[in-house]
């Protein structure tokens, strides 16, 4: 009796990780800069560490556009203040959708993801299209409201705008203070920080 009450449990857990969305060299040096950036990457860092000291993974998704965002190029690489740890994962999209002809969502299953935590650039572009691509394959999507920005000049008011229509759509939208990323062995992925 006592090993079918632990299966149930084991199987109500939630496993989480961390997507980071193209927060790439090349965004940081446009002719608008980047909303709010030393704020944006503050706060990635922040839930990056978190989601490390809960053995959540943590994912950098990088975009090749064919332009300034160009495989192996000094823009295309991760924007400095961001050092993926040995054991993040780096996947790499050619579309605004980080799910759409990537290994994504296979590398998701094999860690029995079903809840993700979204940051990233830019907030109307690959930021929306990953948590309503990654809410269309079923899983819990939670935006970090702070942790998302764009080059845009109208960016203060997308990251708001873009907020709500995501929250309006079932998209978890909350404050990085309040994201702690769970463990594997936690039933409550996505939680308020303590």
């Amino acid at each position: 009796m006592k090993a079918n009450a632990q299966s149930q449990s084991a199987s109500a857990m939630h496993r989480s990780a961390l997507l980071v969305v193209d927060v790439q060299d090349a965004l940081f040096h446009k002719g608008t800069p980047i909303y709010g950036a030393a704020t944006l990457l503050a706060n990635i860092k922040t839930l990056a560490a978190r989601a490390h000291s809960a053995g959540a993974p943590v994912i950098y998704i990088q975009h090749d556009d064919g332009r300034s965002l160009v495989r192996g190029s000094d823009g295309w690489r991760l924007h400095l203040a961001l050092q993926p740890a040995p054991e993040d994962l780096v996947v790499q999209k050619q579309h605004p959708n980080a799910f759409e002809q990537t290994t994504l969502a296979a590398e998701l299953q094999a860690r029995n993801i079903d809840q993700l935590v979204v940051t990233g650039l830019v907030t109307h572009g690959c930021v929306r299209a990953t948590c309503l691509g990654a809410q269309k394959l079923g899983y819990a999507v939670t935006l970090a409201a702070d942790a998302h920005s764009s080059y845009n000049k109208d960016a203060a008011g997308l990251i708001e705008e873009w907020n709500a229509k995501l929250a309006a759509q079932g998209i978890a939208v909350i404050p990085t203070a309040e994201i702690s990323l769970a463990g594997a062995a936690n039933p409550i992925a996505v939680e308020a920080h303590a």
